[in-house]
């Protein structure tokens, strides 16, 4: 069997994805570690049987359902790579706008600043990447997670960023920052959503939070006041319907400036404070 006719019979078994065809090629991709380029200038080559039982145990995952980050083990953001498995969320194009956002408000200065719940290390990483002359910590409390997220920190040749394990604020008591960014659980937990799509396979911990999905952003809004330089911001990453109840939590806990900006499907996403003590 040749390229192109893997790739059309693969579009058709996965017609119930909402990319098929960009599925199959990806896969194949993987699997022969051709580039997207060469499947397509090269689509008559044959493929090995190796090849057709890697990408036939490959097909029947994805048909499952289960993310294509999740089998190839690799996921771009920010022009990046970054390894994933299932102990992390998947990294996502509206993250990108957290990344996008938060470095036009980071001061021009070097400076520090500090993530929590990292994950893939895909916010501290790409923010590293853009402005080597800052300081990162990023904090994770699932330990496998942060084992990914050192790596990944390593094959994108990031050394101005560093990893702690623990929950929130507790591995950097007493320490400041010019700005603190975070991606937390934000989901309710009787949200429909969480049974469809590829978040039925991704960690519920990185996902649901008490509160209908505020537990957690609370906490980290509050633990801001302590962590932050006079000036600093605070920037948090919630649900497209969250943007007033987060704002009303900003501005409750005594930041100013407070405002949501929407993703690139303009819907609410990110939540911005500066943080003001008289």
């Amino acid at each position: 069997m040749t390229y192109l006719e893997w790739l059309k019979q693969a579009s058709s078994t996965l017609k119930e994805s909402e990319s098929p065809k960009r599925d199959a090629e990806i896969l194949l991709g993987f699997v022969t570690n051709k580039s997207r380029t060469f499947l397509m200038a090269f689509s008559e080559t044959e493929l090995t049987q190796s090849q057709l039982d890697s990408l036939n145990t490959c097909l029947k995952r994805r048909q499952t359902g289960e993310p294509i980050a999740y089998i190839t083990g690799v996921k771009e953001f920010w022009s990046l790579k970054f390894q994933v498995s299932p102990s992390t969320l998947i990294p996502r194009p509206d993250t990108e706008k957290l990344v996008e956002i938060a470095l036009e408000y980071l001061p021009k200065v070097p400076c520090e600043v500090l993530d929590l719940g990292t994950g893939t290390g895909a916010i501290t990483i790409a923010m590293a990447t853009e402005r080597q002359d800052c300081l990162f910590t990023a904090i994770e409390k699932n330990e496998q997670a942060l084992i990914l997220a050192q790596g990944n920190a390593k094959y994108n040749g990031v050394n101005n960023a560093y990893f702690l394990q623990g929950n929130w604020y507790k591995p950097i008591k007493g320490r400041k920052f010019s700005m603190i960014v975070s991606n937390p659980p934000y989901i309710d937990s009787t949200d429909i959503h969480l049974s469809q799509g590829d978040v039925r396979f991704e960690p519920r911990s990185a996902l649901v939070a008490d509160d209908e999905g505020l537990a957690d952003i609370k906490v980290i809004v509050a633990g801001a006041t302590k962590h932050l330089n006079q000036y600093g911001w605070l920037l948090i990453e919630h649900g497209w319907k969250q943007g007033e109840a987060v704002r009303t939590i900003f501005k409750q806990n005594g930041f100013q400036l407070v405002e949501t900006h929407i993703d690139y499907s303009g819907n609410d996403r990110v939540t911005v404070g500066r943080w003001f003590k008289p």
